[in-house]
């Protein structure tokens, strides 16, 4: 691991290691998308992947990673048993000089996943102390620390006993994508539906609909991949902006290396609340993707066959969970998404995210094809995704099996599942090294 003193002060081709924090499910998407950006030496974990690159593949992995909510490079890694040893490591060992100067303001977050470390706010405390106290004997001066707007963040993660202290280079959270002028009660984060919609193969190949869709987080972000816009542009700043080595002409190649893709189809979004059409119209036209969407007041029992947007397509929805609506009216719901789905939207395929894993899912009624866990904030929730078909079930197999289509897609799944396991196999290897 390249170590303490190299992010801050390292040249634009000098390779040193890098972390990109996610969201649990999302890890194996997200190493793709690290290949696709040139990192080399990728390494996935739990909640993260670890990969090489230079200050132009830290830019990039800010500004086009969709699945990433942050990218922290590693400065030191210790073992410690208490938060009095954390200090004294961190007072002694490392030359805080070398990040920043006592006049400038800094930060820490800190995650835990330790028994010997219950309480994670006294131990960024005790960071802090340990930053505070450094300049103050050797500069006579302490650093202020800003909640809001720092000049340095610091993240801190303890594992059982040890310890990594990394910069962080983005700042806020990377799911803030900056287009998102008001929300719905309960919105899906943005890195979370970016990755269902790469899950659900979505590359603009077809026409979009989110029947339920707030405030248009999926119509947003299927947009931005469709067209090939990258998620951090519309970011008034990332973290690095401020390091002492910051390169803004080689920040500014990045941000004009990409190109705007065609897209030859068309984005839904519908809902039946107004003010949820109107909160998502202008996220999309803040987004700069008006072109791309349309958009309607319509409850889901609403659509025919004359509303269908087109014979084939793809869906995704978030509909609202249990904590949203009593139990009889969230049957109800789930049901009417089923009969909709089956009766009308055959041809397409349908991705849905749920936190009301047997109630809601059973009330739709339909036999899906994909399921995993993933979590939408604290709530756990599943992916299903659906084959939507005319008639029974069986009738559809076997014409399907006579076409060989049925044979290619059980092929294809079947890769995915495989790469899906050597992914796993990979990340277990990468944890025990750790």
């Amino acid at each position: 691991m390249t170590t303490a003193g190299h992010a801050a002060s390292m040249g634009g081709e000098e390779s040193f290691t890098m972390l990109a924090k996610t969201l649990y499910g999302l890890e194996d998407l997200l190493v793709s998308e690290l290949q696709e950006i040139g990192a080399t030496d990728i390494r996935p974990g739990r909640r993260m992947v670890a990969f090489t690159g230079t200050l132009r593949t830290l830019y990039k992995a800010n500004v086009f990673l969709r699945t990433a909510l942050r990218i922290l490079v590693p400065i030191d890694q210790f073992d410690a048993k208490n938060p009095d040893e954390i200090y004294d490591h961190l007072y002694n060992r490392v030359d805080w000089s070398r990040y920043f100067q006592p006049r400038d303001t800094f930060a820490v977050d800190t995650v835990v996943y330790s028994n010997t470390f219950t309480h994670s706010k006294f131990v960024a405390y005790r960071v802090k102390d340990a930053i505070a106290d450094y300049f103050r004997d050797k500069e006579q001066r302490r650093p202020n620390v800003s909640v809001t707007d720092p000049d340095l963040c610091f993240h801190i993660h303890i594992a059982d006993e040890r310890v990594t202290l990394a910069l962080d280079a983005s700042g806020e959270s990377l799911h803030k994508r900056g287009y998102r002028l008001n929300q719905t009660e309960a919105p899906i984060n943005e890195v979370l539906a970016a990755g269902i919609l790469l899950r659900a193969g979505w590359k603009g190949q077809c026409d979009f609909l989110d029947p339920m869709c707030g405030s248009g987080t999926f119509l947003i972000e299927a947009a931005l991949i469709a067209a090939n816009i990258p998620p951090g542009l519309f970011r008034e700043r990332f973290a690095f902006e401020r390091w002492s080595n910051f390169d803004e002409d080689l920040f500014t190649e990045v941000m004009e290396d990409w190109e705007e893709r065609v897209f030859e189809h068309k984005i839904y979004g519908s809902d039946s609340n107004p003010k949820a059409i109107a909160m998502s119209r202008g996220n999309v036209r803040k987004a700069g993707v008006e072109r791309y969407v349309d958009l309607a007041v319509r409850r889901i029992e609403d659509y025919d066959s004359d509303l269908k947007p087109a014979e084939t397509g793809l869906l995704v929805t978030n509909p609202p969970y249990g904590e949203r609506l009593r139990p009889e009216a969230l049957e109800e719901l789930y049901q009417k998404i089923g009969s909709t789905l089956k009766h009308i939207f055959a041809g397409w395929n349908a991705w849905i995210i749920s936190s009301n894993i047997e109630e809601g899912f059973n009330a739709i009624g339909l036999k899906h094809f994909h399921k995993e866990t993933l979590y939408n904030g604290a709530l756990e929730c599943e992916l299903r995704g659906y084959e939507l078909f005319a008639g029974k079930r069986n009738d559809y197999v076997q014409e399907q099996s006579e076409k060989g289509v049925w044979q290619r897609k059980r092929d294809h799944r079947m890769r995915q599942r495989e790469e899906r396991e050597d992914f796993r196999r990979s990340r277990k290897t990468y944890r025990k090294k750790q």
